[in-house]
C-alpha cells in the first residue's frame, strides 16, 4: 500500500507540473510566437511548488492512518475497540482525501484557459438566479439575504457559466465569515458604463494584515480553505475586462464589489 501511495504522489507531482508547463508554453507561443515566457514560466513554478505543497499535509495524513488502520485492522479479531478505532481512522482518511481532491478542483480551475462564451446577459436576471440556487443552502446556515437590484436592465457580454462561478464563490466566501448565521446583501447599480454587483456579509470581516493577499493564489486565512476561490473570482472578472475591489472592517463584514462593462446598445 506504502508503495503505492509514493508511486501516486510521484506521478501527480509529474503529471501536473507537465499539465503546467505544456499550457505554459501553448499560452506563451499563441501570444507572442516565442518559445519561452519567463515571466510566465516563474508563475507556473511557483504555484507549481505551492501546489505540492497544499497536496503533501492530507497525504502525509493519508499514509499515517492507513499504516495504523492497518495495524487496528490486524488486532481487531482480538479487540472490538481496535476495530472501532480502524473506522474512526478510515474516516479521517475519508475527510483528507475530500480535501485533496477538493484543492485539485480549485486548481484545475483556476488555471484553466478555456475560452469565453459571452453572450448578451442582465446582469439582474443573473443574480436573481443565482439567489435562487444558494437560497436553501443559506437558510441551512441561518444567513438571510437581502437583495436590491437595479430597476434598470444592466446588460453585458458576459460568460455565464463563468461568471456565476464567479458569483457563488463570493457567496460562499461570505457564507465562511458568517459561522453563527447573518445577513448578505446583494445589490446592482449603474455607474457610468458599467454594471455594479456589490456582495457584502455582516460576518467577521478581514484585518489589514491579510486583506491584502486574499487575491493571491493558494492564500487562505481557514484552516481548510483551498485559497482558490477569491483568485479564481478575480481572474474570472478581470478576464471580462472588469475589476473587483474589497473593503471590510474586522467584526463587522466584508463587501466585495465589482464592475463589469455593459454591452454596446444594439442599433
Amino acid at each position: 500500500m506504502h508503495q503505492f501511495l509514493a508511486g501516486f504522489v510521484v506521478a501527480l507531482a509529474v503529471t501536473i507540473a507537465v499539465v503546467l508547463l505544456l499550457r505554459g508554453k501553448k499560452d506563451s507561443e499563441n501570444k507572442s510566437g516565442k518559445n519561452e515566457n519567463p515571466n510566465q514560466l516563474e508563475e507556473l513554478s511557483r504555484l507549481t511548488g505551492e501546489l505540492a505543497h497544499e497536496i503533501k499535509n492530507p497525504l502525509s495524513t493519508i499514509k499515517i492512518n492507513l499504516k495504523l488502520t492497518a495495524e487496528e485492522l490486524e488486532a481487531s479479531e482480538k479487540n472490538n475497540h481496535s476495530f472501532t478505532r480502524a473506522l474512526r481512522k478510515l474516516a479521517v482518511t475519508q475527510k483528507e482525501a475530500d480535501r485533496l481532491e477538493q484543492i485539485l478542483d480549485g486548481f484545475l480551475h483556476f488555471i484553466d484557459r478555456g475560452q469565453l462564451q459571452p453572450e448578451n446577459i442582465n446582469i439582474n436576471e443573473l443574480i436573481g438566479d443565482m439567489v435562487d440556487f444558494y437560497s436553501p443552502q443559506a437558510t441551512s446556515r441561518s444567513i438571510t439575504i437581502r437583495m436590491g437590484l437595479s430597476e434598470k436592465p444592466l446588460v453585458c457580454k458576459v460568460d455565464k457559466d463563468m461568471l456565476k462561478q464567479a458569483i457563488l464563490n463570493l457567496f460562499i466566501n461570505a457564507q465562511q465569515a458568517m459561522t453563527d448565521g447573518g445577513e448578505l446583501l446583494i445589490r446592482t447599480s449603474e455607474q457610468e458604463n458599467y454594471a455594479v454587483i456589490e456582495i457584502s456579509d455582516t460576518g467577521s470581516g478581514i484585518g489589514p494584515d491579510k486583506i491584502v493577499n486574499i487575491f493571491d493564489a493558494f492564500y487562505s486565512s481557514r484552516p481548510q480553505g483551498s485559497g482558490l476561490g477569491l483568485p479564481t473570482t478575480k481572474k474570472i472578472v478581470e478576464a471580462h475586462s472588469g475589476s473587483i475591489f474589497v473593503n471590510s472592517e474586522p467584526g463587522k463584514g466584508t463587501s466585495f464589489t465589482i464592475k463589469l462593462p455593459l454591452a454596446e446598445p444594439c442599433d
